[in-house]
């Protein structure tokens, strides 16, 4: 019963512990760490304009957290980052978590108290948070250049934190000729190029976040990746080996998954197929613990759901894809597909 008290606790308090991990990120303090090693806290405080009571505090939290860790040295706290700092949280790391954080520090986490509402109603609560009817976060989310670059660069750091280990889930070099619908920034795209260097990857998607990913590009090897501008319902989708589609299919209902599939599989070239990333529902829904959070954001934000293998199976078969094979992956699964 003790340990069941425990859970109940840190799970009442969770949301404290994801503004602790913004706030250091915020504040600078993982940046300062990964270059200057181990600081006191009086010296984080001054370099980072913080009071020093403060600052010792969040760094103790931290330290709990296993965000940060500490040395004692003659009755003083030394504080240093810890691997996960270094790679995650940091702002200046390549795979740097923050602008995700961000997302959900001044966005996701603001509106989560319309979980209720949804609850009741069985539909999203994009009326009560924005004014507006709306079907799919990104509708609300890219009515501003502000707005688009905050959910734009936030997929961008889930990408590159994730996207290597969903690209190398199946051997996907005989797709030498690929689209990414829906492929935002582009950072699903590199990781392809990078991984199978026969392929050339099109990016498909509105032509606002077309026109800022292209300002993105200028390394020679990204001259492998091109941009086509459209709404991928209303559309023409271009000719493909591999379609991906990652982080879409669960923003959407079952008859707009189906008809978005069954348009790729026409236009895909035979023997090709289409590989879905997505977080899936195990078949006795009970978890991962991943799939029922994102199932609880998507059901406020989205007219979409989050599914179990055996779901996706079926909405694939119903296009006319076969040979549909799963892998699981730490936090996105992937799904192929083929024609």
């Amino acid at each position: 019963m003790n340990s069941a008290i425990k859970t109940l606790f840190q799970h009442q308090h969770g949301f404290i512990i994801s503004q602790i991990m913004f706030t250091a990120s915020e504040l600078g303090v993982f940046d300062l760490l990964k270059s200057a090693k181990l600081l006191n806290a009086k010296t984080i405080a001054e370099r980072l304009g913080t009071s020093p009571t403060g600052m010792e505090k969040l760094l103790d939290a931290c330290v709990g957290f296993k965000f940060l860790r500490v040395e004692r040295k003659e009755n003083e706290g030394l504080y240093g980052n810890t691997d996960l700092a270094d790679l995650c949280l940091a702002k200046s790391s390549p795979k740097s978590q923050y602008h995700f954080m961000k997302l959900h520090s001044e966005y996701i986490y603001e509106n989560m108290h319309y979980l209720l509402n949804a609850v009741r109603e069985g539909k999203n609560q994009s009326e009560l948070i924005h004014g507006i009817s709306a079907n799919h976060i990104f509708d609300v989310l890219s009515r501003s250049e502000e707005d688009l670059q905050r959910f734009s660069t936030a997929m961008d750091d889930a990408w590159s934190l994730h996207g290597r280990e969903v690209m190398s889930a199946f051997d996907l070099s005989n797709f030498p000729l690929v689209c990414d619908v829906g492929g935002a920034g582009g950072t699903l795209a590199k990781e392809c190029i990078s991984l199978y260097p026969k392929s050339t990857v099109t990016i498909l998607d509105l032509p606002k976040v077309v026109e800022r990913a292209k300002k993105r590009f200028v390394s020679s090897e990204e001259c492998r990746i091109a941009f086509q501008e459209g709404d991928f319902f209303k559309d023409p989708v271009p000719e493909a080996d591999l379609y991906i589609l990652s982080r879409v299919l669960y923003d959407w209902d079952d008859e707009t998954c189906a008809q978005l599939l069954t348009k790729l599989h026409k236009a895909c070239r035979p023997g090709g197929g289409v590989l879905i990333s997505e977080t899936i529902l195990s078949e006795d829904r009970t978890g991962p613990l991943e799939a029922h959070l994102y199932s609880m954001m998507v059901m406020v934000f989205t007219e979409g759901k989050v599914r179990t293998a055996s779901e996706y199976n079926g909405l694939l078969s119903a296009a006319g894809f076969k040979d549909i094979q799963v892998k699981k992956r730490s936090i996105y699964d992937a799904i192929l597909g083929r024609k």
